[in-house]
C-alpha cells in the first residue's frame, strides 16, 4: 500500500548523516534539535539511491537543475578503522 504523501505530517531535514558497516547503512536524519535513525540492507541502500537518482532527474527535468555542493570524506563515527576491522580497545 503506498501512503498518502498529501496527508502525512512532514518534518524538514536540515542535515543527513550516512555510515555503514559491512552488513547495513546507518543514516541518521537530523530536523532542529531532533534526530531519526534508521538502519538499511545494503541491498535497500542501493534502492534508496536508485530512488533517489531517479526522482531528482524527473524533479530537474521538471524544474530545473539543483545547484549543491557535496564533499565527501567526511568520517562517520561508525567507519572509524576499529569498528571496520572489528577490533575491540
Amino acid at each position: 500500500m503506498q501512503p498518502d504523501f498529501t496527508k502525512i505530517p512532514k518534518q524538514f531535514s536540515e542535515s543527513i548523516l550516512i555510515g555503514y558497516a559491512e552488513e547495513y547503512f546507518a543514516l541518521a536524519i537530523l530536523s532542529g534539535q531532533n534526530v531519526a535513525s534508521f538502519a538499511l540492507t545494503k541491498e535497500h541502500a542501493k534502492r534508496l539511491s536508485l530512488s533517489l537518482a531517479h526522482n531528482i532527474e524527473d524533479y530537474e527535468r521538471r524544474f530545473g537543475e539543483i545547484k549543491a555542493d557535496w564533499k565527501p570524506g567526511i568520517e562517520s563515527p561508525i567507519q572509524i578503522p576499529d569498528i571496520n576491522k572489528g577490533e575491540k580497545k
